[in-house]
């Protein structure tokens, strides 16, 4: 039997190669309608358009038998009206991915991000109790990211660590693992430096307090920025105490990002590259004063990095109001909709109770990260402040990923007191298991859409550009909360249709344990996407 782990990407790309050359044209369904019949098409034009009508019978063969390593195998390939359409072996298909399930949890080994990359969050310096939707966006977002890059083995520094403890408690209140100070970095060798750099006042008159005078950037403007794509307006920077002990952070951070890598905790550079890439995950807000922050560093510091790299998060406004509340307030609000709507379908107040205040806490940090993450982190996001989004019934939220991820597990611990009572036999090996009686159409579009994929997505989100000279990158960290809850939708569509957990008679036991399997996958991505974001899965709610 075939091993190895099954991957989209390693099937499209035989795929298209068993086309001659030329750019991709197969298609990956993942419609309903379409997964009836097929699973990958390639479209009538762009086909005729790449190889001509006299090549579709000898592709057709060649394509039927199409192997190699992480290539899903071939059922068939039929030409039709649309196009060439292909099917895969789904009964084997389930089988290799059944059988190997924490794999498909896991990110894949897809585009090389950088070995050592420095998040850095300026909204982390606010106050906190001042803290606005805007910067807490930044924050949720550079967290996110740092998740993502550390579970595809990058090793991640994270600055600025809090030295505030009213940040630090906000912090673990909205589940964001974020490094504690208890001191300030020496910034002894950049004043040093600053003072020989310092443009002399036309007036001769003294800076005002915590001024320390200003630095002329045209320098490392013209030698790096302007190709970069920074400000043409950025000539001078004005220096305070404040900005010399933020670089005197970043500094420090990035001398234990070489540390790390002598030390072994960290893949090495490439030989000739830059060690160490910088992602400055800013609000747009901030965004011009981080521009003058890089330059200034590469003004004070010899080994500041080269690769300096800006993720800029757009706006958030809030409908129907131009006064938004602090980042404590959206917490304490959602907090307060989601121990109403705990209540209102109880018929209890569960608030009070020990039992559900940690749910609660999670419900409502689920609905705010999933309302901040779930768009694009450039575009605006125009957030609602009703009681929508702590709906089960909602499909867009946060609380409706929870409440499935509650579904499995009652699923499972009614399975467990099931065997405990003796009504269904402990659980078989999964190599003993028939995966021909999976036949509905929503196990396949679980496992194809859903299972399979995931280690790609989780791939492609550590995958930043950070070479070239470009100042902005994107990332896409809306994904994993995109791809949760439309796991949560056909994953919802099927439990409501389909009994799981039938007759405890021995001649269905079989189709059972082969679902069971199957969810157990579908559990095992729910979970390691969870953690992306930083929650914990919940047994109740």
């Amino acid at each position: 039997m075939a091993t190895g782990r099954l991957g989209l990407e390693e099937t499209l790309a035989a795929l298209n190669a068993a086309l001659g050359p030329g750019g991709p044209v197969w298609l990956k369904e993942t419609r309903p309608r379409h997964l009836r019949t097929r699973d990958f098409l390639a479209p009538r034009r762009a086909l005729q358009a790449r190889c001509g009508d006299g090549q579709v019978p000898e592709l057709v063969q060649a394509l039927a038998a199409l192997q190699g390593p992480g290539v899903a195998p071939v059922l068939r390939c039929t030409p039709t009206p649309a196009g060439l359409e292909l099917q895969l072996q789904r009964a084997a298909v389930f089988q290799r991915v059944l059988g190997a399930a924490p794999a498909y949890a896991a990110p894949a080994a897809g585009p090389a991000p950088p070995p050592r990359v420095l998040v850095h969050c300026p909204a982390l310096r606010a106050d906190p109790c001042a803290l606005r939707l805007g910067r807490l966006r930044a924050v949720l977002v550079a967290d996110h990211l740092a998740r993502a890059l550390r579970a595809h083995g990058v090793r991640v520094r994270r600055v600025p660590a809090t030295q505030d403890p009213r940040m630090a408690a906000l912090l673990q209140r909205l589940r964001v693992d974020w490094p504690v100070a208890a001191g300030r970095a020496d910034a002894e060798a950049l004043r040093s430096r600053l003072l020989e750099v310092l443009v002399p006042p036309p007036d001769g008159a003294a800076p005002a307090a915590g001024v320390l005078g200003t630095v002329c950037l045209e320098g490392p403007m013209e030698e790096r920025g302007r190709a970069a794509g920074y400000d043409p307006g950025l000539r001078s920077c004005v220096v305070t105490d404040e900005l010399l002990a933020t670089l005197a952070e970043l500094r420090e951070a990035v001398r234990l990002c070489a540390d790390d890598c002598a030390q072994g905790l960290a893949p090495a550079p490439d030989p000739g590259a830059d060690g160490c890439t910088v992602v400055h995950v800013v609000s747009c807000a901030e965004e011009f004063q981080q521009q003058k922050l890089d330059l200034l560093w590469w003004k004070l510091d010899d080994r500041a990095p080269l690769t300096q790299k800006h993720l800029v998060c757009g706006p958030v406004k809030v409908a129907g109001t131009s006064d938004a509340p602090t980042a404590s307030e959206y917490y304490e609000l959602r907090h307060r909709q989601a121990c109403k709507a705990s209540s209102l379908k109880h018929g209890t107040d569960l608030a009070q109770d020990p039992d559900w205040v940690e749910t609660f806490k999670v419900l409502s940090v689920a609905t705010i990260k999933f309302e901040m993450l779930g768009t694009a982190p450039q575009s605006q996001l125009l957030l609602a402040l009703d009681d929508s989004g702590t709906s089960t019934k909602g499909t867009k939220s946060g609380t409706f990923v929870m409440y499935n991820c509650a579904r499995l597990a009652t699923l499972f611990e009614s399975f467990g007191c099931g065997v405990d009572r003796g009504l269904y036999p402990a659980f078989p090996p999964v190599r003993s298991l028939d995966f021909s009686l999976l036949r509905d159409e929503g196990e396949w579009l679980l496992l194809f859409n859903s299972v399979l994929p995931f280690s790609d997505l989780l791939s492609h989100m550590a995958a930043l550009p950070h070479r070239g000279l470009g100042l902005h990158v994107t990332a896409r960290t809306e994904t994993v909360c995109k791809f949760l809850l439309q796991l949560s939708m056909d994953f919802s569509s099927y439990y409501n249709r389909v009994h799981i957990l039938g007759e405890p008679l021995p001649h269905l036991f079989g189709q059972m344990f082969a679902r069971l399997q199957l969810l157990r996958a579908v559990r095992e991505v729910l979970h390691s996407g969870l953690a992306m974001l930083g929650l914990p899965p919940l047994s109740h709610i």
